[in-house]
């Protein structure tokens, strides 16, 4: 005697849609090591010697072409720095939205003068 043999067919069949529906799931991203923030500080600081140096390279090459030295490298230099900085930010701001600091979304309790109310 078999007495769950019809239900065999449904069991398997709900089996399978549970092994679909798992494997369709996205994959959790992998845990981040200890020394992710320091990798992010060195892109941040690749991308401020980068606008620096680019602005500094189109600075000399306008100088050299009109002869103007050194009036364009100055001035992009500081264009470059100033789109260095806009990159940072940027980076931060996204940075900030991936990695909220602990305890954000928690309300403060007291007033903060130390009476402990």
């Amino acid at each position: 005697m078999s007495g769950g043999s019809p239900d065999d067919p449904l069991k398997s069949l709900g089996e399978r849609i549970e092994a679909a529906r798992d494997a369709r799931k996205p994959k959790p991203p992998p845990p981040k090591g200890k020394f992710d923030a320091a990798g992010f500080g060195w892109r941040m600081t690749i991308d401020l010697v980068t606008g620096v140096l680019v602005g500094a390279g189109l600075g000399w090459g306008i100088d050299s072409l009109f002869g103007s030295r050194p009036l364009f490298l100055i001035v992009m230099t500081l264009l470059g720095f100033a789109a260095g900085v806009r990159v940072m930010m940027k980076s931060a701001a996204e940075y900030q939205k991936d990695h909220p600091a602990p305890g954000a979304g928690e309300e403060r309790r007291g007033s903060g003068d130390g009476d402990g109310t």
